[in-house]
């Protein structure tokens, strides 16, 4: 069980779009340094709206926890994204000539509107474990992919190769240490509200169907790298 539990049942329910997410050409590319460069940035541009989006559900997940732990640990992932990782992504934007002007002013494309205001809807219209299943995929998703790309290039931080700091981010020992994190976090949720017997209630094949959901959006925001 890589990330929990309930990660990894919900992975496995998932199997094909959660595999044709995260073995995408996009993902290939990185890999390999075959990627475009103007389709790695496009996806930057795009990136940097989707964290804005992804903040704010960070924030509601404050709002939408049960438990004080929840709401500290909501909190600081808020605090993490705002001031530690959208500043790494415009650092990175600013050393391909984007600056943060530019990026906030970047027309935001339909593939993006359709993921991030589907994770916002279902924090908004649901509970906090919709909200979680939502946002599962993106950050559990790039922690396997990091894995797994630096696995196979053996790239652990910046290097040579195209991409090499982008597997570097999503594979170093901090981030993985976020998805550990994040994947107890949802399995202390699940545990909370369903109980010990999660995959029995009423509720699991809801809760798969977000997560699934999310998954096939992520494929789309891919995608959306290739668009011209």
């Amino acid at each position: 069980m890589m990330y929990g539990a309930t990660f990894t049942a919900w992975r496995a329910e998932a199997a094909a779009p959660w595999h044709a997410f995260t073995h995408h050409p996009f993902v290939e590319g990185l890999g390999d340094g075959s990627l475009p460069r103007d389709a790695y940035l496009r996806y930057l541009v795009q990136d940097y709206l989707f964290l804005i989006h992804f903040s704010r559900a960070w924030a509601l997940a404050v709002t939408k926890a049960g438990t004080v732990d929840e709401m500290r640990f909501a909190a600081r992932t808020l605090h993490a994204l705002l001031n530690e990782e959208i500043a790494l992504h415009v650092a990175t934007c600013a050393a391909e000539g984007l600056d943060e002007a530019a990026l906030f002013e970047a027309e935001e494309l339909p593939q993006n509107i359709a993921y991030t205001r589907y994770v916002l809807d279902a924090g908004h219209s649901g509970d906090f474990l919709d909200l979680m299943a939502a946002l599962a995929p993106c950050v559990l998703g790039y922690g396997e992919i990091g894995r797994r790309l630096a696995a196979r290039t053996g790239e652990t931080g910046a290097g040579e190769a195209p991409y090499a700091e982008w597997i570097g981010t999503y594979a170093g020992a901090d981030y993985q240490r976020v998805c550990h994190e994040v994947g107890a976090l949802i399995d202390s949720a699940v545990a909370h509200r369903l109980g010990s017997a999660a995959q029995d209630s009423p509720r699991w094949q809801h809760l798969s169907h977000r997560f699934e959901t999310a998954t096939r959006l992520e494929i789309g925001f891919w995608d959306m790298a290739f668009s011209q």
